[in-house]
This record gives structure tokens, sequence and C-alpha cells, in this order.
């Protein structure tokens, strides 16, 4: 058995003496491991950090196998990561995020976010909005996606601010007034809707999906929300709050 296929690195762990365990979300063939001989080589342990962008060929006998990478640095993005510790956390947390997907189910659409983001990590401006759609995201292809085309109450599709924490459905800003103090914000950015998030969108963006994410994924697999993501939050609402 053998492919060729992109990927971005979400991990490294050791296996014997000089190689390494390395854990993947490629384009075609999804979150995927396999063995690297040498991975804790002086040559490949700059290449095999997390959120860097690879080219992997794989190889094992049969296809349940764990297998062998040979892997070839295509973007080093982890080098920027370093002098950000927000970026850093951000990509410890979407690498966690990952890992809830199924092995070897791809999912292109999530590669291709991924993607996105790991360009913009180390930009305060640009990555926190990526991070809350790429939650959105997680959320839609692990079965848990938020109704956020029209209001749950009377279908209009414009001035959505609410959405319901019991259904995950958007609310209208008039439908929603009596019950405003029960309801999450939902930010305009989230529903694609252009221009800058505004003052307070970001952090009501991640209290949103992490609502969300800990109700429908990581209670019920009896996991606690990443450590990462709640300093994540913390650095923004304070970086919302100097702006």
């Amino acid at each position: 058995m053998e492919w060729i296929d992109s990927g971005y690195i979400l991990g490294v762990r050791r296996h014997g003496e000089s190689s390494v365990i390395l854990e993947t979300m490629t384009r075609d063939h999804g979150r995927h491991l396999g063995m690297v001989r040498g991975g804790r080589s002086r040559t490949l342990q700059p290449v095999l950090q997390p959120g860097n962008e690879v080219q992997l060929t794989w190889r094992a006998r049969i296809e349940g196998h764990l297998g062998h990478f040979a892997v070839e640095g295509l973007t080093l993005h982890a080098a920027r990561f370093l002098s950000s510790r927000q970026a850093l956390f951000a990509m410890t947390h979407v690498a966690a995020l990952v890992r809830l997907l199924p092995e070897r189910d791809p999912h292109p659409g999530l590669h291709e976010a991924l993607g996105h983001l790991v360009e913009v990590l180390g930009e305060p401006d640009l990555a926190p909005a990526l991070i809350a759609r790429f939650e959105l995201e997680i959320l839609s292809d692990l079965g848990f996606g938020l109704d956020l085309a029209a209001c749950a109450v009377t279908g209009r599709q414009d001035d959505l601010i609410y959405v319901s924490p019991k259904s995950g459905r958007a609310v209208c800003r008039e439908a929603g007034a009596p019950w405003h103090d029960r309801l999450l914000r939902l930010p305009a950015f989230l529903r694609g809707e252009e221009g800058m998030p505004q003052t307070g969108d970001i952090a009501d963006a991640l209290r949103l999906t992490q609502y969300f994410l800990e109700r429908d994924v990581f209670a019920p697999r009896g996991l606690a929300m990443p450590e990462g993501r709640r300093v994540l939050l913390e650095s923004l609402v304070v970086a919302e709050e100097k702006g």
C-alpha cells in the first residue's frame, strides 16, 4: 500500500530511540498517523513541528497497519509561532480539535480551513476570527452544526443576533429580546457578513462555539476543554478590552 498526499502536522510522539509517530491532517486521507524513522534527527526535527505543511509518502504492507511516512517540508509555519504565545496556544488547541475526528476519514473542507488558519496564526488581527470559524466547521463535521441561516421563531433571515443554547438555531433581535439574557450572542462575521469584527465580537464568537463544543463534543466523551483554549480566550478578551 502506498499513497502521496500533503498535510499539516498536528503532533509527534517518541517511538524508540530515534523514530517518532507522526500525526497529520491530510487533504485526501484525513487525520492519519505513521512512523517516521529517524524523526528525532537534527534534520527532521525542525520539519516535524505542529503547523508545518509537509508532503507525505505513506507505505504499509496492509491498509490497516500504522505504516511509515517519508516526509518533505513544504511550508514551515511553526518557526513563526515561537514568537507568539497566542499562536502556540492556538495551534495546540486546533490540533486537539482535529483529533476529535475519526482517523483516516477525509474532511477536505477542514483541511483547507486549517491551511488558511495556520498561515495567519501569528497575526492577532486575523487569527481569532478564523479560529472561531474553524470551530464552527469542526462542530458541523462532527454532526453538531449550528443553523444560522434563519430565525428559529420567525423564519427571518436578517437581524440575526442570537443563538438558542437549546436548539443551536439563530434568533432575530425582535424575537429574542424577551429572552436576551438567556441567549448566546451571534456576531455578524460568523454568518459571513462583510466587515471587520467589532469590539467584543471575537470573545462572543468563542463563547458561542465553546458552549456547543463543551456540551456536544467534549462532555459526552468525558473530556475537558483543552487548557490552551481557555488561555487563548482569556488573552483575546484582554486584547479586545485594551483595543
